[in-house]
């Protein structure tokens, strides 16, 4: 027994080694000389593999993942990525992602990070289909919500746009869960009726003309695009900051109780975990105002910051804009925010010349 066992380790040893191996060539974290494969999670909950530089920034990747999938106008798209338990943490595109991803494998997720405000103004088929992709999920897993009526008329849309006008056969529970025209748990039989009721009336309209429908509903649910973040107020009440197109919407219990367009904030700033809006004077006020949040921690503050940031540079500004450090305070992270052009950039470059001439 004892002449064996270093025969024995040895095979464990090579044995260990050849499977280590074989997982890393099936594997999505195999290393291509100097590249680095990520492994992509599409809207539709499919996944892709790209080949990328280890040097290479955000930006490049997701540059890579919409060449993938067709989509023209890349802007609206960002990269989701899992930092420390929080599952909905934005991919810097200025930064390496060697500097993003300390270990292996690179696993982010493909998103829209800003929905636009009149989905009309696409002029890109796929990239309409992946906004409406991307508001099928955001309902599916609860950041939206809707009246029972709204569920259903949705529902009824993303089925004309998928298999097209009703063949009179039987709706099923497993078709609108495999297309996520609505959540498993909401459907009821009644749902289930008025859904397929809804969707005979709209025979005849084309995959486009569908999406496009669904999306125009979509846009008048109050949280659609908003990036929802839990916050405290001096009383210490739970509250939700929803950062959308518009501005900041205060919540409490699902009740709108404020909001704060962009044009009547001055200033967004955050000081370890207290997050301060500064608003402009009403013609009634003789002062300007200060709100101030309180957030669990420091980075959950950061990133409720970069958020509004970015959304306000985006939907407010002409172009991007570099976020300057305040001299005198501490360093508290980096400043620098992902936004590569702006909403009126975008919509600049769509404008014939003779409109912008005439």
């Amino acid at each position: 027994m004892e002449d064996n066992q270093p025969v024995e380790l040895c095979s464990l040893k090579t044995m260990r080694e050849s499977l280590r191996r074989l997982a890393s060539e099936d594997g999505g974290d195999r290393r291509v000389g100097n590249y680095r494969r990520v492994r992509v999670e599409l809207l539709d909950g499919e996944h892709i593999t790209i080949d990328i530089e280890r040097k290479a920034r955000g930006s490049d990747l997701l540059d890579k993942v919409c060449d993938d999938l067709d989509v023209l106008e890349k802007d609206f798209f960002g990269l989701l990525y899992m930092q420390r338990g929080d599952p909905r943490v934005w991919v810097d595109l200025n930064r390496r992602l060697s500097k993003t991803f300390r270990n292996e494998p690179w696993d982010v997720r493909f998103a829209v990070k800003y929905y636009p405000p009149e989905p009309s103004d696409l002029k890109d088929d796929v990239t309409r289909y992946q906004l409406g992709l991307a508001v099928r999920r955001d309902l599916v897993e609860g950041r939206l919500s809707c009246s029972t009526i709204t569920y259903a008329l949705l529902a009824s849309y993303i089925l004309q746009a998928e298999l097209g006008d009703h063949d009179e056969c039987n709706l099923k529970t497993s078709i609108l869960a495999k297309y996520r025209a609505a959540p498993l748990e909401a459907l009821t039989p009644d749902l289930e009726a008025k859904i397929e009721e809804l969707y005979k009336r709209h025979r005849g309209q084309t995959p486009a003309e569908a999406e496009l429908n669904y999306l125009e509903n979509a846009k008048r649910l109050p949280l659609y695009g908003a990036e929802v973040h839990t916050v405290r107020d001096c009383d210490e009440v739970d509250l939700q900051l929803a950062i959308c197109c518009n501005g900041i919407c205060v919540y409490r219990d699902g009740l709108q109780m404020n909001r704060f367009p962009w044009a009547k904030i001055i200033k967004i700033c955050y000081n370890k975990r207290v997050y301060t809006l500064k608003l402009r004077a009403s013609e009634f006020d003789e002062y300007e105002t200060h709100l101030s949040f309180r957030l669990p921690s420091t980075r959950a503050c950061k990133k409720l910051w970069r958020c509004s940031v970015e959304h306000h540079i985006f939907f407010r500004r002409e172009t991007p804009v570099k976020v300057e450090r305040i001299s005198g305070f501490p360093r508290l992270g980096s400043r620098r925010v992902s936004c590569r052009r702006t909403l009126r950039q975008l919509r600049a470059e769509q404008t014939p010349l003779s409109e912008i001439t005439a």
